[in-house]
């Protein structure tokens, strides 16, 4: 395993850090949020599919839930290959399979089919998770947080608005027309980034094997990763809960919304990643370890609040954004962190850090929807409540911040 050191710096990578202009960092955040908007169409979908394929709510939950574990399993087995391929070729290659993946996903004559797709097409999305580090490369040190914060506001803002987009397709021209739309976006992006990417050596000749264990052992070397880790999944548990059944909420009594009307509300959540570049920012500042639990607390007394009105739809609309800060924060602060372990080892670092919590929200999604099919909102909310208290409570057993300083300090 190599380890980042000055004299590692090349005139080549130093080049390429000075080179990061503004329309680079725009198409990166454009890509991210397009690719990842993959994972999240179906959430406000599920009650016109329940309707297409005669589901109930706990079977058709399943469509989210298979797409967050295909994204799990791309980031162990495909997202290491971004330090060993060179980025552009391997992101036209996995987007052209997202493409075709779509597009079966749209004609689906069964819900077997769908699922299948979507697995398929989710664990192609992890692009996203490939240009992230790749942005993180290419950033001066002095500017990386900021630069992965605006990097990171499209992934969010893709998240946040493919519900949206997703709900006003399918009131127009039905479910099927989403998937099919999609497809051809991501076939238009993997020729225009195959195109427009700067080249990036692979930083690791290994074989494709020796990366695979080479990233087990990053989590066995590395505590701040699995620190981070364990947070975000808690904090992605409690965001995919709530984002997969709102819509079970706002389509029945009192609200009664149309699929457009879910696809408003989503909208309103998208604010949420407009903290993005903030909390770049606060992390550049060295404030990620005293903010961690902040961002745990807010979350958690958002979703009981959520629960305890359920029936106020300004009520619900605020909690969504400031889950959505909440969350977005976290995931910023722990890229910032572990951005800094090994600079030869982003993507695969990455790919322990992002499959893990997206296990979370698997996780959060399938528990939030049994909560809902057993129970009702009150008990969705306070099951997505529990999970970033579980990570607040971690947060006060960490000395791994402290370490870290000691040997900063030491090696200074």
């Amino acid at each position: 395993m190599s380890v980042p050191t000055a004299a590692s710096s090349t005139p080549e990578s130093d080049a390429r850090q000075k080179a990061l202009p503004g329309w680079l960092v725009v198409l990166l955040a454009t890509s991210c949020g397009l690719t990842v908007a993959n994972l999240y169409y179906a959430q406000p979908l599920l009650e016109m599919l329940r309707g297409t394929f005669q589901l109930q709510d706990s079977t058709a939950g399943l469509l989210v839930t298979l797409t967050q574990l295909g994204y799990a399993a791309g980031m162990v087995f495909l997202v290491p290959l971004g330090d060993r391929i060179e980025n552009s070729r391997l992101v036209s290659v996995l987007l052209t399979v997202t493409a075709l993946a779509l597009a079966v996903g749209g004609f689906a004559p069964t819900f077997t089919v769908l699922l299948v797709a979507a697995l398929v097409a989710g664990t192609t999305s992890v692009v996203a998770q490939i240009l992230v580090p790749y942005a993180a490369d290419l950033a001066p040190d002095h500017l990386r947080g900021a630069v992965v914060g605006k990097v990171m506001s499209g992934l969010l803002a893709g998240i946040l608005l493919s519900r949206t987009v997703g709900s006003l397709l399918a009131d127009v021209a039905g479910w099927r027309t989403v998937y099919l739309v999609s497809a051809a976006l991501m076939a238009v992006l993997a020729v225009v980034l195959r195109r427009a990417l700067p080249r990036r050596a692979p930083t690791s000749s290994d074989s494709y094997a020796e990366l695979l264990r080479s990233t087990a052992r990053m989590v066995r070397v590395h505590p701040q990763l699995r620190r981070r880790s364990l947070y975000h999944a808690c904090m992605f548990a409690a965001f995919s809960a709530f984002w997969t059944t709102i819509s079970y909420v706002l389509t029945a009594a009192p609200y009664h919304y149309s699929q457009l009307q879910v696809g408003l509300f989503a909208l309103v959540g998208a604010a949420g990643a407009l903290v993005a570049p903030l909390a770049g920012r606060l992390a550049d500042r060295g404030l990620v370890h005293r903010l961690t639990p902040v961002t745990c607390l807010v979350a958690a007394a958002t979703l009981v609040g959520a629960g305890l009105a359920a029936h106020q739809i300004l009520v619900l609309a605020a909690a969504a954004v400031l889950l959505d800060c909440a969350v977005q924060c976290s995931l910023i602060f722990g890229q910032h962190t572990i951005y800094q372990l090994d600079a030869d080892a982003r993507a695969r670092i990455t790919s322990v850090y992002i499959a893990t919590f997206f296990i979370g929200g698997a996780i959060g999604s399938q528990l939030g929807t049994l909560a809902y099919h057993l129970g009702n909102w009150n008990a969705v909310a306070l099951t997505a409540a529990a999970f970033p208290v579980v990570a607040a409570l971690a947060w006060t057993t960490d000395r791994t911040h402290a370490d870290g300083k000691r040997r900063a300090a030491g090696a200074g």
